[in-house]
């Protein structure tokens, strides 16, 4: 931790949306540790950030100095297949309108999240920033991958005419204690650590599971993204998209069996190819995170695994 970040979170009040979810929690813990005395963290139940009258208002009521922009409509292939319209209208005008009024306002810096699905359906490996438009995104998270990739746009073009400080960053799929187990909308890491633990305890010996087992995923272990986001809003300063990631690439398959036991399933997996594969690779060019703020992730995946299936042990009851 180093004083140049102690200084800048002491000086600065700070708005982090979605700042009680998953991601967020983990942000504002290390906003605190870093000594941010002004975290405003806005609720849902209180600002519906779709609407720009909520977004000024809650603009108004922190009086932010830097905005850091995680709440999103996410969610798995199901979800995405099942919610398309939903997840392009929520998520852009979230973010377009937040930072359009943020500029307004006059804050001082913004920290848009993107997201690994806004790179086409088919980027050369590992993903590198500057193929970001080098094609149309895979189909079934098309609709989220593209609004949030307007954030992009929005923030060079606010940068060029206005000069306003709005930095770009692209988490690859996160993981960890807090993540979402609901099977209608959790990603692959969650779902599986829950179906292998629940066909355990059934003394089932099938686990049926979407696609083929083929595309690649790499992981980020949430703490890390995290400190990834703030090091960004600590030392970053530029135009230029930058990958969050952790540059390590496995198959479904294989995180399959890994989990498999890692939970003790000692059952066979049914792959329906008749679902959706996503993606078929995804794995990130790392470097520039380094190169421009310093950030490598740190925790290796099957510790970081292993940490997510003792927390799910831990809070099944509230996530059932």
């Amino acid at each position: 931790m180093s004083e140049q970040g102690i200084e800048f979170w002491r000086n600065n009040v700070v708005c982090v949306t979605g700042g009680a979810g998953f991601l967020g929690s983990f942000v504002t813990q290390k906003l605190r540790q870093r000594g941010a005395s002004q975290v405003f963290i806005p609720r849902v139940e209180n600002y519906d950030l779709v609407q720009q009258s909520d977004i000024r208002r809650m603009l108004n009521d922190a009086r932010p100095d830097v905005v850091i922009h995680l709440a999103a409509l996410a969610g798995g292939i199901g979800a995405n297949r099942a919610r398309p319209a939903d997840f392009f209208y929520i998520n852009l005008m979230m973010g377009v309108q937040l930072m359009h009024e943020a500029w307004k306002s006059g804050v001082k810096k913004f920290i848009a999240i993107g997201t690994i699905c806004a790179y086409p359906k088919f980027t050369p490996m590992p993903f590198r920033e500057e193929n970001l438009w080098d094609g149309y995104p895979e189909e079934t998270n098309a609709p989220y991958g593209l609004a949030k990739k307007m954030l992009l746009v929005q923030a060079q073009s606010y940068r060029e005419q206005y000069g306003f400080n709005a930095v770009y960053l692209l988490p690859v799929n996160l993981y960890g204690p807090g993540d979402n187990f609901n099977l209608e909308t959790s990603h692959v890491i969650p779902a599986l650590i829950r179906k292998c633990l629940e066909a355990e305890e059934r003394n089932e010996n099938q686990v049926v599971l979407w696609g083929d087992g083929s595309p690649t995923r790499e992981f980020l272990y949430v703490d890390d993204a995290a400190e990834g986001i703030i090091l960004a809003a600590e030392r970053y300063n530029g135009g230029e998209p930058v990958n969050l990631g952790s540059g390590m690439e496995l198959s479904i398959k294989e995180l399959a069996m890994l989990i498999a036991r890692r939970t003790g399933y000692k059952g066979e997996f049914i792959w329906d190819s008749s679902k959706p594969n996503g993606q078929p690779r995804r794995a990130l060019d790392v470097s520039r995170a380094e190169k421009y703020f310093g950030f490598r992730a740190r925790v290796p995946f099957e510790e970081g695994l292993q940490r997510t299936i003792e927390w799910y042990h831990q809070h099944r009851a509230q996530n059932v």
